[in-house]
C-alpha cells in the first residue's frame, strides 16, 4: 500500500511569508517533525513560478529541506529528506530531523512510498495552484 501525499499552502503571517505544509496520510510531517510555531518551506522556493519545483522526483537522489522549529534552522537544524523516483514508486528517506529537543517527535519519520502517478499529479496541482502569489 502505497502513502498518499496532500501539498498545501498556507497564507502568510506575522512571521512568516506563504510557507508549504505536507499531508501524508493525514498528518501534518512538517508540524509532527518541527513541533508548533515551526514552518515548512517558503511557498515560492518549494512552488517557484516559471520552473519545475524541487519537490519533483527524478531518478537522481537530492535532499529537500520541507521545514524547521520556531527557533530556526540555523540554530536547531532542519527537517529534510532524500526525494528519489524508482520508476512506478516516489521513495521519501533519510530524514532528518532538527535537535530533539525542540521537535514534537524525538524520532524521525518513517520511510515514505508514494504512487508516482499520485505524487507527479499532486505536486503539479501544487504548482498550479498560485492564489498565495498575491501576497508576495
Amino acid at each position: 500500500m502505497f502513502d498518499r501525499l496532500e501539498i498545501s499552502v498556507l497564507p502568510p503571517g506575522p512571521r512568516f511569508s506563504a510557507q508549504v505544509r505536507f499531508w501524508v496520510n493525514g498528518e501534518d510531517v512538517v508540524e509532527e517533525a518541527v513541533g508548533h510555531g515551526g514552518r515548512g518551506p517558503y511557498a515560492a522556493e518549494a512552488l517557484p513560478a516559471g520552473r519545475p519545483s524541487p519537490l519533483r522526483a527524478t531518478g537522481e537522489a537530492r535532499r529537500l529541506e520541507l521545514g524547521e522549529p520556531d527557533c530556526t534552522g540555523g540554530c536547531c537544524g532542519f527537517l529534510t529528506v532524500v526525494v528519489q523516483r524508482f520508476g512506478e514508486i516516489v521513495q521519501w528517506s533519510d530524514w532528518e530531523v532538527p535537535w530533539p529537543a525542540h521537535t514534537a517527535v524525538p524520532h524521525p519519520p518513517p520511510e515514505l512510498h508514494f504512487d508516482a502517478g499520485q505524487y507527479d499529479a499532486e505536486v503539479a496541482r501544487a504548482e498550479g495552484d498560485r492564489w498565495w502569489r498575491v501576497y508576495l
